[in-house]
């Protein structure tokens, strides 16, 4: 991992102004999400005035980190505020600053002044973070048109991407600068919005997140901040009232939406001015800004009755083998309420319950946790009891039970459960569980009231 800072880095020395789960100045901390970042592209868009605020160098340092750790790093920068203070310097009126609404032949010719200047800055802070870098000429766009009556002009969207250009510098470990200056057919200069531009880079990349830093703490949403928000929740609050996520991230949020529609699992939304945010944010669970999520869990959904044969057949060698306790086709089918299960192609190919206590609304217990043998080692077990969990959470509860004779270690060491004395339980569930003499360990949850796990 070349081209990283050296051991006194201040990114990984100096305190943090907000406290999280795992510190960046806790190297163990950030070692722990290593390999699950490593060799992925994010793609990190900042804002003009991020590019100008006093934390920019601060900044640079922590993307220096991230590429030091093995992560590729892709950077597209907006001008809005660069470009109004040219518009104020040379006396020069602009038609629109952030490459949304009308740009005409001066608004472009000062677009493309402050352009430079910003790609500049990117530049000269990487070199100095010795990290190679480059600006390209790898968007392609054309010019949006007419709309509603009105000639958008020189305003561009984007039509191709040079995928492998792109990629080549990535693989050479260089850092491209994407700044929203983009280049017509015939070869001449058009302007695009930065947000637009970091989503479209994101998806032609297949990048696993974007982070668009601005002034602002995250989204803001009927007035408050919003520590997450999944991909539907809010591309239905944008259909029914866009009005309701403030002006200064709603263009965030709509190119948040369209990204992970098109593949990125994830998208950050942070103020970039506070010291140590970006580290924060990736590695911790917690984070300091918005994240908006997809659906991880698409393929799980609640059984129904004509699964409960299937949901029987599925769990027989299980049963056999003294994993699961044996359940008749008529109790799976009493209880098909407490059943999810994960479909793949319309197959039922793993299977897990939630059975929440009466008079106890603190407490769930998970079982009946099945995988079928060819689909072990890819985190299905695991995405199963995350969605059973998040079920769990959504109802009030605050500690999962699970009970296991053979699998507690992948409780305790994948899922993050503990050993629990067995007076844990309900005392209707410690009846039943001193009489089916299976002596199984007893194993608990905490669960805390923030989720997703910004990874």
């Amino acid at each position: 991992m070349s081209n990283g800072p050296g051991p006194s880095s201040p990114a990984l020395t100096a305190p943090t102004a907000n406290a999280t789960t795992i510190k960046p100045t806790d190297l163990r901390g950030i070692l722990k999400y290593v390999p699950r970042f490593q060799g992925q592209i994010f793609v990190i868009a900042l804002d003009g005035s991020i590019v100008a605020d006093e934390n920019f160098g601060n900044l640079l340092v922590d993307i220096a980190v991230l590429r030091s750790l093995g992560i590729k790093i892709v950077l597209v920068h907006g001008i809005s505020q660069q470009l109004q203070e040219l518009s104020v310097m040379r006396n020069i009126p602009i038609t629109n600053s952030d490459g949304t609404g009308v740009t005409d032949a001066a608004t472009l010719d000062l677009a493309t002044r402050a352009a430079s200047r910003v790609s500049h800055l990117l530049v000269e802070g990487l070199t100095q973070n010795a990290l190679k870098c480059a600006t390209t000429n790898a968007i392609r766009a054309l010019p949006i048109g007419i709309i509603r009556g009105i000639d958008q002009q020189f305003t561009a969207k984007v039509e191709r991407i040079d995928r492998d250009f792109l990629g080549e510098l990535i693989d050479h470990s260089v850092v491209p600068v994407i700044s929203p200056i983009a280049f017509g057919p015939d070869g001449k200069a058009l302007r695009v919005n930065s947000d637009l531009l970091a989503a479209e880079v994101a998806e032609a990349l297949q990048a696993t997140k974007i982070i668009y830093l601005s002034p602002h703490e995250g989204l803001e949403i009927d007035g408050k901040f919003r520590r997450e928000i999944s991909v539907d929740a809010l591309r239905k609050l944008l259909d029914a009232d866009a009005s309701r996520v403030a002006d200064g991230n709603r263009s965030k949020a709509t190119h948040a939406v369209k990204a992970i529609e098109s593949g990125v699992p994830r998208v950050h939304v942070l103020d970039g001015r506070v010291f140590d945010g970006l580290l924060n944010e990736i590695f911790s669970n917690e984070g300091v800004g918005s994240l908006v999520y997809g659906n991880d869990y698409q393929q799980i959904r609640k059984a129904r009755k004509s699964d409960v044969r299937l949901i029987y057949s599925l769990t027989r060698s299980a049963v056999r083998r003294e994993e699961l306790v044996n359940r008749t086709q008529q109790a799976i089918e009493k209880n098909i309420d407490q059943f999810f299960v994960f479909e793949v192609d319309e197959n039922i190919i793993a299977v897990v319950t939630l059975y929440f206590y009466p008079g106890k609304p603190d407490i769930a217990e998970l079982g009946s946790l099945y995988v079928m043998p060819f689909y072990h080692n890819r985190g299905i077990g695991k995405k199963m009891v995350e969605y059973a969990c998040m079920q769990a959470r959504e109802r009030g509860v605050k500690s999962v039970i699970a009970l296991s004779t053979q699998s507690f270690g992948f409780f305790t060491n994948v899922l993050g459960f503990e050993e629990a004395p067995k007076d844990i339980l309900p005392e209707s569930r410690l009846k039943l569980y001193e009489e089916s003499g299976r002596n199984a360990k007893v194993l608990v949850k905490h669960l805390d009231e923030k989720a997703p796990v910004r990874s």
